[in-house]
């Protein structure tokens, strides 16, 4: 007989991930946290409820190939060529820090003995180097500071940072397998992006100017995009021993530039909102076990904790000063790079499945995470607070802002379409329960007076 208990593992996951994802963004904290926090309360760190098992780790796994299939397509190639020397500059100094931050702390507290040790401290900094700039825009909107000089700044260092931290990712996986050395680990991320080149050549070539021009049922463009999501993955993976997110962000990438990225997004939206991230984030927590939290690893949390946020705030503040920027703005700037969020997580559990991660080491992790997510917008709205009483932040309109509001709008737009189709609907059936209550008396009430 068939096992069902997964279908109530899923309806758990998705209703606490939801109850809770309303509840923490009641509290103006983003979602992600409460994702989090439902996989740590139902799993084993507290009530015990849940456990991973296979089912909800390839959910998971396929979770996290969509998240970063996602971040692909809303990464602008164009926009990521216009964000200049100071945003490079910045997401350089942002990912140099906390790579060498987070590998300084490893070292001091990995005790494990393992022969991929020096792998496993490098790794804990490429955790670090991940920027989650989702928390900081909706900062940003609700100050009314998106299109200001450290806004852009901000928005323009953290397309680069992602575009960084899966180069820093790709290199540490392939190092994994200590049967291969490192020429040939080289050998084949440049073999990868050499074959991601030819794809990308021959996509723009013959399969964009059809897209662009097919003008009939779109909805076959989101099961081609995600076929050739998952074919990207498992190529890179497969044949180049590239980490299949890597893949996927590429495949992302490459369809982004087409004038149906924005229906392909909004699609993956529904499906990664309705079933694949609350059971990614959920089974983060999932992973957690408190009770092997010693001293020494509550010691490591709070250094791995002030370095995730200093390594930020300096690093990116300092490549800020760097190029010109005031020293409040640069601030600003540091202190908008701080959030983790998904994208660290994402990492972290590419790197637990690999062996790159020390087991005891992944809860602290997941508080950095949830810590980072929650004070950026509260150290954001401080310091826009302070510069509001001492000086003026002019508004500094770029293509970049203006595409991340009109995603938006058109956020807002779907929503509005869905109201009138219900309301046409509810029209039409008032409509006809009078003609049907007309007939059966033999009358001619109007509408008006039978509401």
């Amino acid at each position: 007989m068939m096992e069902y208990g997964y279908l109530i593992d899923l309806a758990l996951i998705l209703l606490s991930t939801k109850l809770l994802g309303l509840l923490t963004r009641k509290i103006q904290m983003p979602q992600v946290v409460g994702a989090l926090l439902a996989g740590l309360i139902l799993g084993p760190a507290c009530l015990g409820w849940l456990h991973s098992t296979d089912f909800i780790t390839s959910i998971s796994e396929l979770g996290v190939i969509v998240l970063m299939f996602s971040a692909g397509l809303e990464t602008d190639i164009k926009e990521l060529k216009k964000c200049g020397v100071a945003s490079t500059v910045i997401a350089l100094m942002g990912v140099i820090l906390p790579l060498i931050g987070g590998w300084v702390v490893a070292y001091f507290f990995n005790k494990s003995g393992d022969p991929n040790t020096l792998l496993q401290n490098i790794f804990i900094g490429v955790i670090l180097t991940a920027t989650s700039v989702s928390i900081t825009v909706e900062t940003l909107k609700e100050l009314g500071k998106l299109s200001t000089h450290s806004g852009n700044a901000i928005l323009g260092a953290a397309l680069i940072d992602d575009v960084l931290g899966i180069i820093a990712l790709t290199i540490i996986t392939s190092c994994a397998d200590p049967t291969i050395s490192l020429p040939i680990v080289l050998i084949k991320i440049l073999a990868f992006f050499a074959f991601c080149g030819i794809v990308a050549y021959l996509f723009f070539k013959f399969v964009r100017p059809w897209m662009n021009g097919y003008k009939k049922d779109l909805r076959r463009f989101s099961v081609l995009s995600f076929v050739f999501c998952l074919l990207m993955a498992y190529c890179s993976e497969a044949f180049f021993g590239v980490s299949d997110i890597t893949g996927a962000f590429v495949a992302g990438l490459i369809l982004s530039g087409t004038k149906r990225t924005s229906y392909i997004i909004s699609r993956f939206d529904t499906v990664s909102f309705m079933l694949l991230s609350p059971v990614f984030f959920a089974s983060v927590g999932l992973k957690v076990t408190i009770n092997s939290m010693g001293p020494a690893i509550i010691a490591f949390t709070f250094f791995l904790l002030i370095v995730s946020i200093l390594s930020k705030v300096v690093g990116c503040g300092v490549g800020a000063k760097m190029c010109g920027y005031t020293n409040l703005q640069s601030t600003k700037i540091g202190i908008g790079m701080i959030s983790r969020g998904e994208v660290a997580l994402i990492v972290a559990s590419k790197g637990a499945a690999l062996g790159l991660m020390v087991q005891e080491f992944f809860a602290p992790v997941v508080i950095v995470v949830v810590v980072t997510t929650i004070i950026t917008p509260v150290l954001l709205k401080l310091v826009y607070k302070y510069q509001a009483a001492h000086y003026e932040d002019p508004v500094y309109n770029t293509t970049l802002v203006d595409r991340m509001q009109e995603k938006h709008q058109i956020e807002m737009v779907t929503q509005k379409v869905a109201d009138i189709h219900e309301d046409i609907k509810l029209e039409k059936n008032k409509e006809e329960q009078l003609k049907k209550y007309n007939e059966k008396y033999g009358l001619n009430v109007d509408k008006d007076k039978f509401y």
